[in-house]
């Protein structure tokens, strides 16, 4: 398995706390059944932070699954997965993490599909403390990504390459001091009060993702939450 971090190399010693990263990625063509492909970014502590995009490969002919995730204070199980809307190892496309002390918001060539509020105030644990670095791997998820496992990584097929391109950080670089990045100003426009919400177009193209896009909601799922859903799934997504 190869993935292509040249373009990582300059950022891997910095951490950042809130701000927006957008990165290209083309993920592996072909068969592509038990891989997992992560753009991330992660506090790497044992209580961690962190907001995660997850590719999930599958069998040749068949759609890429998108998986994202949050992680708060060390407790994740918010996984939401969508089909995209295209093939994304055609070519380089744009996936976006819009985080600030509102809101996360994972976009795909700028739509938003998926949001997770600051709901701090209510109860609802929030990566809003830890400063995060930006990772990227590929590795051997097998024994869960596709269809639960049943179909395993055909190394016949490898090498096995995703490519991430052109990537652009505008965040708060962290140097010990949490108000200098909880700040509203001009350098920390994504803190702006106009980023407290999505605009009435992204609030379309969400519903659309939504409607015709979405295949696994951990909000939806209440066998697995034994009918008592996180408390955020009962709070307002903007």
């Amino acid at each position: 398995m190869m993935v292509d971090q040249e373009p990582l190399n300059s950022i891997k010693n910095l951490t950042f706390l809130f701000g927006q990263i957008d990165m290209k990625i083309k993920l592996i063509r072909g068969s592509s059944q038990g891989t997992v492909v992560a753009y991330y970014m992660s506090s790497d502590q044992p209580n961690r932070d962190e907001i995660d995009f997850e590719f999930l490969g599958n069998v040749n002919g068949q759609p890429y699954i998108l998986q994202t995730n949050v992680y708060a204070e060390g407790l994740d199980n918010r996984e939401e997965r969508i089909h995209l809307w295209f093939d994304p190892a055609k070519d380089f496309h744009t996936y976006s993490i819009l985080w600030n002390i509102h809101q996360i918001v994972f976009m795909v060539d700028q739509i938003p599909i998926r949001l997770y509020r600051n709901h701090g105030e209510k109860g609802v644990a929030y990566p809003r403390l830890q400063p995060m670095s930006v990772q990227a791997s590929l590795w051997n998820g097998e024994s869960w990504a596709t269809r639960g496992g049943h179909d395993k990584i055909d190394w016949s097929k490898g090498p096995f390459v995703a490519s991430f391109g052109d990537y652009k950080i505008d965040a708060c670089i962290w140097i010990g001091n949490t108000s200098f990045c909880n700040g509203e100003s001009t350098e920390n426009w994504w803190n702006k009060n106009e980023f407290s919400s999505l605009t009435r177009v992204q609030k379309r193209w969400f519903k659309w993702v939504r409607k015709y896009h979405l295949i696994y909601d951990y909000c939806q799922d209440y066998g697995r939450f034994n009918n008592k859903l996180p408390k955020e799934c009962s709070l307002p997504k903007y």
